[in-house]
């Protein structure tokens, strides 16, 4: 259960206006422990003298620990750097965009949605297939062998393979394994949803793991070379609209 209000609270309280925040992290992939921390992305606007003027720009803002009983990680970064990461091929932004879990939205950022999707490339599965490898090698150096890295792992190439083969960004592992029908998924979910977050894995689950991921990372290499997905976004010239309106907004406001 997902206490809304408490998390507008701490939205509320942001030192600059933001465009949205949506909750990332274990909650919109489908596996979230009893014990799970709340991880909320989004975007801020810097006024007008920070942007032009000489001081310190706060591009990025952190904000971590427990707020309202609630464990929370808030990540924001500034509209120019959230947008420029979109058109470097990032899917994680694009996933926070589009998240069904939304604390704050502005009708801006209903434009945002609207535009994401065109940011998709062949080129997204480089993201997919570089994030995969880090959630692994992660998941290998960890003794014993814990259930959420692997989740992360299994979640990503999902994620990457959709992608490719559909055009459409889905980061819910349970909805993807639908589509894959991967039968030792439900299982692993089940002790995510259940236990604490540092729920574990036999060593003897590991050689089988390490096969299906190997399999998983070819599978996404094949549709990638196959995907009808464009080489380049032409996504550019609305999202620089959007962010001098933002602008002239803040300045105004």
């Amino acid at each position: 259960m997902i206490d809304y209000p408490k998390l507008q609270r701490q939205v509320d309280q942001h030192s600059y206006p933001l465009v949205f925040a949506t909750i990332s992290g274990a909650h919109l992939y489908g596996f979230p422990s009893p014990d799970s921390d709340f991880d909320l992305r989004g975007i801020h606007l810097l006024p007008f003298e920070e942007v032009v003027g000489l001081n310190e720009r706060h591009e990025t803002l952190e904000k971590s620990g427990i707020h309202d009983g609630l464990e929370i990680d808030l990540v924001t970064h500034d509209a120019h750097k959230f947008f420029s990461l979109m058109l470097k091929k990032n899917g994680y932004v694009l996933e926070q965009v589009l998240s069904p879990l939304v604390v704050y939205s502005t009708p801006e950022f209903e434009e945002l949605r609207a535009i994401a999707p065109r940011c998709v490339t062949r080129y997204h599965a480089h993201h997919y297939l570089g994030f995969a490898d880090t959630q692994w090698k992660l998941f290998q150096k960890e003794n014993p062998p814990r259930v959420k890295p692997l989740l992360y792992v299994y979640r990503v190439l999902l994620t990457g393979i959709h992608l490719m083969r559909s055009g459409e960004l889905e980061a819910n592992l349970q909805v993807l394994n639908e589509t894959s029908r991967l039968p030792y998924l439900p299982e692993l979910i089940a002790r995510k949803l259940a236990g604490p977050e540092q729920g574990t894995l036999t060593v003897a689950d590991l050689d089988f793991h390490a096969r299906e991921y190997q399999r998983l990372v070819t599978e996404l290499e094949q549709a990638a070379g196959a995907t009808d997905l464009p080489e380049i976004s032409n996504v550019k010239p609305a999202l620089h609209d959007l962010l001098v309106r933002l602008r002239r907004k803040g300045a105004v406001g």
